[in-house]
């Protein structure tokens, strides 16, 4: 891709500039903390890297984070991994995402949708209410500090109010969203060993209701640790025998006990996909996420009291917790709960203009559907509360940012895109969304304040304008503190640390461009990322090689030069097995009913053998190089295959899709 110097496809008036909060930021930080006054964002932005201690103290104290125990210092060990944040504080998430409703009691925290896309609100007050009753709860249960809180919920106030709770009390939250089943969840909750788990009985997705009550039934047995079940009555059921009902526990009156607990006290746990084994069970700090999420919504995505933040997700996502976290700038979140396409493709944009978001996030995938369904946003719809489109998930192509940008401009909107890019290693964005700088075409804006990103060849030598690896070289308070059940910090090393010592190597090809931009390429390993939701090849290969027919198989998703998304599923077949209609049927519905819906394959391929490591490990990214154009000899090691000549069939597919 081309990084030659184009027009920008948009560009902040000054206005727009000056009254952006990271604008009033810079001029503060100036003031107080020798921050750079000249030089817009790329100034800053390089202060904010080679002054981190400072910069860090600077968001503290322009957010006013209330520490109920001062810090020592802002970095102890800087580390990686091991970099220890403003140790010595105590302070509390929860708190500061209730602390709005001080001043905005009767005002909505919380917008609430279904399908029927009619907006209904939690006000801050009851919000507040609502946590501070189930605290006392919580706490009657005997849920201590430290101890886990689980929640099988799809995006509804329940599972806001379920986790804002947790926090209060120093628990740690974990969700999964209502369509992953039995043995995805249980994959993700038994690693961690939750004593209370709150669950609904189905879903309401695509029109249809989803009853989930077995499934739960097998969670509950599955999970000895459970010293209480919550039953929320989505869809109206009474709670089975020896479960609690979400109505009793959250209809007291109780002012929220904020529990004091240190800076890297674990918040919540965020699961990787699990490409090679059980999902990673990956932890953040009470901390790390209050200082780098206000950081990047009240900065980056410039958000404040006045505005309303939806982002379509589900719990099972990390910008679930990321959208939650809108609460932090006292900025209202809407929450929609079913299918980003019910009743038709524009769905998202229906809602954008019922709840008038101010920044609607969506995935690129979604975008690229609308342009092919030829959806007109703002033309059919009341999109002038909507000052920006933030997407993620994958890479937007070219063609996402010009149709975007031309639908809301024949409106006469003056639109603000930005694609960014992060990961839930750190639920946050390594790179994206800046309010006063310009949007190049097929471009991320910048990376992040705090966040120095490089783009490195193999040998760690930084690279302008050429593909190389996203690399990470100072540490971000929202990286992980650790991975559970990894004492020793072996797997959280292995997973980050291996390839270049020292530095965050996060496994996306990108290009950092001369004016500072930053191209995405897609995955340089083989996580799964369908319609934002990673999901690990081994999910799919425990389920699928269950059927007997099934001796063995390969996953791949490759990202589209449309912005589409190609996963094929390859099988070799049992010997006398045959690749007919019925077992067609019955993989695509054992992924759909025990793994997601949403990973279904796009094609399943029967092949004459799955090929491997000479360790035994299946080569799935050398497949996908082959299968995205790259010659056999460029991508995989031939010394390292155990039958090289299986791969002559993946790269005749490539040649002929070509």
């Amino acid at each position: 891709m081309s990084t030659a110097n184009p027009q920008p496809l948009w560009q902040p008036d000054p206005q727009r500039i000056a009254q952006a909060r990271i604008t009033r930021f810079q001029a503060w930080a100036a003031e107080h903390h020798g921050a750079p006054a000249e030089g817009g964002y790329p100034a800053l932005h390089r202060w904010s890297v080679d002054q981190l201690d400072t910069f860090w103290k600077a968001v503290t104290e322009w957010f006013d984070v209330r520490f109920s125990t001062p810090y020592a210092r802002v970095l102890g060990d800087r580390a990686m991994p091991g970099a220890q944040w403003f140790p010595g504080a105590t302070l509390n998430y929860a708190e500061h995402a209730l602390r709005a409703a001080a001043d905005r009691a009767d005002e909505p925290a919380l917008l609430h949708v279904d399908e029927t896309h009619e907006p209904r609100p939690v006000t801050w007050s009851a919000l507040r209410r609502q946590v501070g009753s189930l605290a006392v709860e919580l706490r009657a249960m005997g849920v201590r500090p430290g101890d886990r809180v689980s929640g099988y919920l799809p995006n509804i106030p329940e599972a806001v109010v379920a986790f804002l709770a947790a926090a209060a009390v120093g628990a740690v939250w974990t969700s999964c969203a209502p369509d992953f089943g039995a043995r995805s969840v249980l994959d993700r909750f038994q690693q961690v060993e939750p004593v209370v788990l709150f669950t609904v009985d189905g879903y309401r997705y695509g029109g249809k209701e989803h009853d989930r009550r077995e499934t739960v039934a097998e969670l509950r047995r599955e999970l000895p640790t459970l010293r209480a079940v919550v039953h929320v009555p989505l869809l109206g059921t009474r709670a089975p025998e020896g479960a609690l009902e979400w109505s009793a526990l959250t209809a007291g009156d109780a002012e929220p006990v904020f529990e004091q607990v240190p800076f890297d006290h674990p918040l919540w746990v965020l699961y990787s996909s699990g490409t090679t084994g059980l999902p990673k069970a990956i932890v953040q700090s009470q901390g790390g996420i209050l200082v780098e999420h206000l950081k990047q919504l009240g900065l980056h995505c410039d958000l404040g009291p006045d505005d309303r933040f939806f982002w379509y997700t589900s719990t099972g996502w990390m910008m679930w917790n990321f959208l939650v976290s809108g609460l932090l700038t006292g900025t209202t979140i809407v929450l929609y709960d079913g299918s980003p396409g019910y009743p038709d493709t524009g769905a998202q944009w229906r809602v954008a203009e019922r709840t008038g978001a101010t920044l609607y996030g969506t995935s690129a995938a979604y975008v690229m559907a609308c342009r092919k369904a030829g959806v007109h946003p703002a033309r059919d719809h009341d999109l002038s509360a909507v000052k920006c489109v933030a997407t993620t998930g994958s890479p937007l192509p070219p063609d996402g940012f010009r149709w975007l940008h031309d639908e809301f401009a024949d409106s006469g909107a003056d639109l603000w895109i930005a694609s960014v890019s992060g990961g839930t290693d750190v639920c946050s964005c390594f790179a994206g969304a800046v309010p006063t700088l310009p949007v190049y075409t097929g471009e991320l804006q910048a990376p992040g304040l705090g966040t120095d990103l490089q783009s490195w060849d193999p040998n760690g030598e930084p690279l302008v304008g050429e593909v190389g690896e996203l690399v990470v070289t100072n540490p971000m308070p929202s990286m992980p503190i650790h991975f559970w059940n990894d004492p020793e910090g072996r797997r959280y090393h292995e997973s980050y640390f291996d390839t270049y010592p020292g530095a965050w190597r996060h496994g996306d090809w990108i290009t950092v461009t001369a004016r500072g931009t930053v191209i995405i390429h897609g995955r340089s390993d083989s996580t799964l990322n369908r319609q934002g939701v990673r999901m690990g090849s081994a999910d799919i290969y425990e389920v699928v090689e269950r059927l007997p027919e099934i001796k063995e198989s390969l996953v791949i998703g490759i990202e589209q030069p449309d912005g589409g998304y190609w996963m094929p599923l390859f099988v070799h077949l049992a010997p006398g097995a045959v690749l007919d209609e019925a077992l067609l049927n019955r993989v695509k519905q054992a992924i759909r009913e025990q793994l997601s819906p949403r990973h279904v394959p796009d094609e399943i391929i029967e092949v004459p053998g799955i090929p491997h490591t000479l360790t035994g490990k299946r080569i799935e990214v050398p497949v996908k190089r082959l299968l995205q154009g790259t010659p056999l000899e460029k991508a995989v090691n031939p010394g390292s295959i155990d039958d090289l000549a299986l791969l002559g069939f993946y790269e005749e597919l490539a040649r002929k899709r070509a």
